[in-house]
């Protein structure tokens, strides 16, 4: 089985998540079950169908969580010697060369990523395009609606 990349920011993270799914939410979906079987008749009660679903994502979440930090390799980004080499865990400056809009994303592992935040998955189509590449590289890539091209105006490793 491979390991998947992860930064060791976004392990912290999920840690976190994991801890406050087992010591806060469990117990408290759990005390919403017990108190939603005091009601009684369980076949028509809501409060109780209600909390065992909840139950069951948590308990699906945490599963997941679980599987996925036992087959991550943590990587310290503050550790990456890349220069200004686009790899694993680079933040990349880029500047849009039709509108030229500027945007900066870090390239993490796929459990970390969240394009809110502008942390794109390394399995990406815009991350394999920047991977070994470097700053002053033009690039295009086939986006959801259409090719996008950019130049990158900055690497860094500041985690």
């Amino acid at each position: 089985m491979s390991r998947a990349p992860i930064t060791k920011k976004g392990s912290e993270r999920l840690k976190a998540e994991l801890e406050r799914l087992k010591s806060v939410d469990r117990p408290r979906i759990i005390a919403a079950i017990a108190e939603a079987r005091a009601h009684g008749d369980l076949k028509e009660n809501a409060e109780y169908h209600a909390a065992r679903e909840q139950q069951s994502f948590t308990e699906g979440r945490i599963a997941e969580l679980e599987g996925a930090l036992s087959t991550a390799e943590v990587i310290d980004v503050a550790r990456l010697a890349a220069g200004t080499r686009v790899v694993f865990g680079a933040t990349v400056d880029l500047e849009d060369e039709d509108s030229g809009e500027a945007v900066t994303y870090q390239i993490v592992g796929d459990l970390e990523a969240d394009i809110k935040q502008r942390l794109i998955a390394v399995s990406s189509p815009i991350a394999r395009a920047l991977i070994g590449k470097s700053a002053g590289d033009s690039f295009e890539f086939k986006a959801p609606n259409g090719v996008k091209r950019y130049e990158i105006t900055g690497v860094n490793y500041d985690a």
